[in-house]
């Protein structure tokens, strides 16, 4: 009988080893990364957005050459709303109402497809930065790795040394095949559609003025 109680004890404290030994190897470490930064950091990154900024520009030029012309307008009926004729005047604003109107149709729907295409590139390269950030976790010890760009997971306070964005975009660059060169610029924000004009205050007609 006592020889089974002694058995029981060496079991419950070899298993009781075993339990302390899982706890001590399980990964404890935890890092921050600003995933946002890390994609677009990668080399792949850089080319997209260099890609990007090539396909927008000529939608850019268009947007602002539209802009331009409309302030032109307005700079026109604000000169000469003292002397032009009502008829010409009331034109005019419409002219101008109009184009501001086309122009804040097609701003919004450059945009649209420019966070379309943005969407899309950071799901796409998202889904390989993840691999990169999973394999560096299992292979550094980290139980815990929080975005630090999405809203959803608020940091108050990280130590130095917790952020691994850095590690990740060269861990990444290191296993990813070299693209074509590319100039990394930032993907430039189209110009935003003018407001409507005030129209200009009715001038008062003299004795004799004509229409």
């Amino acid at each position: 009988m006592k020889k089974a109680s002694l058995l029981f004890v060496i079991l419950g404290t070899v298993s009781s080893l075993r339990g302390q030994a899982q706890n001590a190897a399980a990964p404890t470490r935890v890092g921050i990364i600003h995933i946002q930064n890390a994609i677009m950091a990668t080399r792949d990154g850089q080319k997209a957005a260099g890609d990007l900024n090539a396909k927008i520009e000529p939608k850019r030029k268009e947007l602002e050459s539209r802009q331009n012309a409309i302030a032109a307008l307005q700079q026109e009926l604000n000169k000469g709303s003292n002397t032009m004729a009502e008829e010409k005047r009331l034109q005019m604003t419409r002219e101008i109402d109009q184009k501001t109107k086309s122009l804040t149709r097609a701003s919004e729907d450059a945009q649209a497809e420019l966070e379309q295409d943005q969407n899309r590139i950071l799901n796409e390269l998202g889904q390989r930065v993840m691999v990169v950030i999973e394999k560096y976790a299992r292979e550094n010890g980290y139980s815990l790795i929080l975005d630090v760009s999405s809203q959803q997971t608020p940091v108050l306070y990280a130590a130095n040394g917790t952020d691994l964005t850095k590690d990740i975009v060269e861990l990444y660059d290191k296993n990813a095949p070299p693209p074509a060169p590319a100039t990394a610029k930032p993907v430039v924000p189209l110009p935003s559609a003018a407001k409507p004009p005030a129209l200009p205050p009715a001038t008062k007609k003299q004795p004799g003025t004509v229409k």
